[in-house]
């Protein structure tokens, strides 16, 4: 299959029994053909309940065929996707399904419970909530898609995907871009001339594993080129280190997108496990989302071969720099070159363009346009001029390739999940017993960082292990599991100017100085 052409849609019309997804429940096989109309079908469904042209439909699903299924669907119905993870809680829920305005929300029984309190606050009628397995108190969704016309709707229209990012308020925002009137097609080319391209994917009889949580940007962005060059997917339902060299075995994975925590446990199995399993299909492994110790990434070269290709970017760019392996292996560490049409800046806190070997803030010129959803504010916020920023620091060499020093200042990076201090510091102060809270990032060999709060305890609160267990069961009812703290520490006082400003940065300077003593 050549790269003219290319295209979910178009390979469904033309090349209807080509493998879509693989290992199915029962180990079948879902055919391009057979996916289409399930797309359509779901187009209809969406269609009847009156969502139209820019409105948003959210799901609320953990990896699973359907979840692509709703992405396909809204790509060809001029509609906006917001994934939302599984792993937030009621309230949170409710924020982002409240704030993206979303007409119909997709579920399944494991969240129902949690999806449903959510729904309430958003306001979304019971009629609109949709079940992919027969959940109790929602609509069945293979009910409605059974009665519905498996054939393409007449006026199809190019939709997109709204992922929610947060700042360092805490507060996520919807990436925003605009959803034009022309055919879906016209996306996908664009896709696979841009994206496609930066990172070498090709058409073709590949086989991709979705062993990232599909919500997240990248995970996401692979499956679907994935299904527009008429690869076969392998979704998984969550990542197991041993499963997942099982399924490279067993499917002949060519390609697949991980973060460094999935490397650092699967380096982590005994030696004989490692090396029973066949990875001699893989040709691509893509990372990103997190920093990785060349150390680590050098074992999995070592193991695997020279297979890893790292980029650096945001849900708001994309990939902006790519570093493949041979070229990864020549400058260690580096986390690429900027990608044809976009230039990479490196300024200084007055604006300033700063030299190689500076430090300074990362801005790209030339990615994609966005901007967040209902806050202009926050938009203008991460420009200046044309250029973008996503917050972070980091350095150019003599030749443009992109050093990090840091992933933001205030930003923890958990397992490639972005976990944002003030937000779980507000969850902190909420408890009687807290005075004031910060929250900073500590270096972890697994999963890169893991948050820590330092609370000053109120008057009259005594600091101990007891208040430390019910500040985490008052952050249960708050936050999702991946967000609370990993440690809780009591301090006397915490070190903020007169103005009431804390320099996240020197409180984790200190704390880690303290820990080395």
């Amino acid at each position: 299959m050549g790269v003219e052409g290319v295209g979910f849609y178009e390979i469904a019309a033309h090349d209807p029994d080509r493998p879509a997804f693989l290992g199915g429940p029962g180990g079948e096989t879902l055919s391009y053909g057979a996916l289409h109309a399930r797309v359509n079908r779901l187009t209809h469904v969406l269609r009847a309940l009156g969502v139209g042209r820019g409105d948003a439909v959210a799901t609320v699903l953990g990896n699973r065929p359907e979840f692509l299924t709703a992405l396909l669907a809204a790509l060809q119905s001029g509609v906006y996707l917001v994934p939302v993870s599984r792993h937030l809680t009621a309230p949170e829920i409710g924020y982002v399904l409240a704030d993206s305005g979303a007409r119909v929300v997709l579920s399944e029984r494991a969240f129902a419970g949690t999806a449903a309190e959510a729904a309430d606050a958003a306001g979304i009628a019971p009629e609109a909530r949709l079940a992919v397995d027969g959940a109790r108190g929602w609509a069945d969704l293979d009910a409605l898609c059974a009665a519905a016309d498996p054939a393409p709707p007449a006026d199809r229209t190019m939709g997109s995907i709204m992922l929610y990012t947060s700042g360092t308020t805490g507060r996520p925002k919807g990436v925003r871009r605009p959803v034009l009137d022309v055919p879906p097609e016209v996306l996908v080319q664009v896709m696979v001339g841009s994206i496609g391209r930066h990172l070498d994917l090709e058409a073709g009889d590949e086989v991709h594993l979705a062993v990232g949580p599909l919500y997240h940007s990248a995970p996401c962005m692979h499956a679907m080129m994935a299904l527009n060059l008429g690869h076969a997917v392998v979704v998984v339902p969550r990542f197991e280190p041993e499963e997942t060299l099982a399924l490279i075995e067993r499917h002949r994975v060519t390609n697949t997108f991980m973060v460094p925590t999935m490397f650092h446990r699967m380096l982590a199995l005994p030696e004989e496990i490692r090396h029973h399993y066949d990875l001699s299909s893989l040709r691509q492994v893509f990372h990103s989302a997190a920093p990785i110790p060349v150390a680590t990434k050098q074992r999995m070269m070592d193991w695997w071969g020279p297979v890893l290709t790292e980029y650096y970017g945001s849900t708001e760019s994309g990939a902006v720099v790519v570093a493949r392996p041979h070229e990864w292996l020549a400058r260690p560490g580096t986390v690429g070159h900027a990608v044809p049409g976009v230039e990479i800046r490196i300024l200084g806190p007055d604006g300033a363009e700063l030299p190689p070997g500076e430090t300074g803030l990362i801005y790209a010129r030339g990615q994609t346009a966005f901007e967040y959803h209902g806050d202009p504010a926050k938009t203008a916020a991460s420009m200046r001029g044309d250029l973008y920023t996503p917050g972070d620091l980091g350095r150019l060499d003599g030749d443009g390739w992109l050093y990090m020093s840091d992933r933001r200042t205030d930003l923890i990076i958990s397992g490639g999940v972005n976990l944002y201090p003030a937000e779980i510091e507000a969850a902190l102060l909420q408890h009687p017993a807290v005075a004031d809270a910060v929250v900073i990032g500590v270096p972890e060999p697994e999963w890169g960082q893991w948050p820590v709060a330092l609370v000053e305890p109120a008057a009259g609160a005594v600091a101990g292990p007891e208040l430390a267990a019910a500040l985490l069961e008052h952050c249960g009812r708050l936050l999702a599991k991946v967000k609370h703290p990993r440690r809780i520490e009591f301090r006397e006082s915490l070190p903020r100017t007169p103005s009431g400003k804390l320099s996240r940065s020197r409180v984790r300077e200190a704390y880690l100085e303290e820990k080395a003593l």
